[in-house]
């Protein structure tokens, strides 16, 4: 093992106690235990923020703050436990397709990871916001996949790879890849994109999510959902500020930030 972050607090914020040890049982725990306990959130780009990508940086927010973030931050910050686990690791970035159609050419916004144990390849992601993956994929492509929530595949078109999940009997892609390792500058730069651009969602929507062992919860702007396996999803619209922060506190588990202009900005979110 090495170091390069405190794996005891980072284990003790997401409430997984017991050994650790880099095999198939101890990442599906640690993806299921994560996605749980950190949630994704956009508050900084929201706020006109910077989002930090070093590690020193990504332990703070996310271990000692108390907050969360999106793929770039939670993938890196997962990378970082998993080698000092004991896992081989590497980094890919994907185009994201999820409500897209199949043929849509979009930018390298989104990261997840390809993990080495013994002998045979696995996908993890714990930063795909409201439908992330919760467990561990083979990296094996047209075969169905079990999770803690819906069921995934992977599939090869065109030689890229496409992470499906199946909703309502539907096979829906979230993202294509390939599996060529990203280098470290890949993320900086998309990073740097989906933090401050203006045509990112993320600069002018509040969205936020966390999935439990029975539950998604996802917030955009206002409207915070439920979804469970096989039943309608629950919608509440939030009314003002005061009420987000405390859907964000209570259901998303997320300790607000002392940010000037932020029950500011939560008031002017849209309906």
């Amino acid at each position: 093992m090495h170091d390069s972050i405190d794996l005891a607090a980072y284990l003790r914020r997401i409430g997984l106690h017991g050994h650790v040890a880099p095999d198939l049982s101890t990442l599906r725990g640690l993806a299921a235990a994560h996605v749980a306990s950190i949630p994704f959130e956009n508050l900084n780009p929201l706020l006109g923020l910077p989002v930090e990508l070093d590690p020193a940086a990504l332990e703070r927010k996310l271990v000692q703050d108390g907050r969360g973030g999106y793929c770039f931050e939670q993938n890196l910050l997962f990378a970082e436990v998993l080698r000092a686990i004991g896992f081989g690791v590497s980094g890919l970035i994907a185009r994201v397709l999820w409500r897209q159609p199949e043929d849509a050419v979009t930018a390298q916004t989104h990261m997840l990871l390809r993990v080495e144990l013994d002998g045979e390849s696995w996908l993890v992601d714990v930063g795909f916001g409201g439908h992330v993956l919760t467990g561990a994929l083979r990296l094996q492509p047209g075969i169905e996949q079990a999770t803690g929530h819906e069921p995934f595949r992977l599939i090869v078109v065109e030689g890229d790879w496409h992470m499906q999940s199946r909703v309502h009997g539907q096979w829906l892609t979230l993202y294509r890849f390939n599996l060529l390792p990203s280098q470290p500058v890949d993320y900086v730069v998309a990073n740097h994109y989906v933090s401050t651009h203006p045509a990112s969602r993320f600069v002018s929507n509040l969205i936020v999510a966390r999935t439990s062992a029975d539950r998604r919860l996802s917030l955009l702007n206002r409207e915070f959902t439920v979804r469970r396996l096989d039943r309608e999803p629950e919608r509440h619209s939030l009314r003002d500020g005061a009420e987000i922060r405390r859907v964000l506190e209570q259901e998303f588990l997320l300790r607000v930030p002392d940010v000037a202009g932020l029950d500011r900005r939560l008031d002017s979110l849209p309906e």
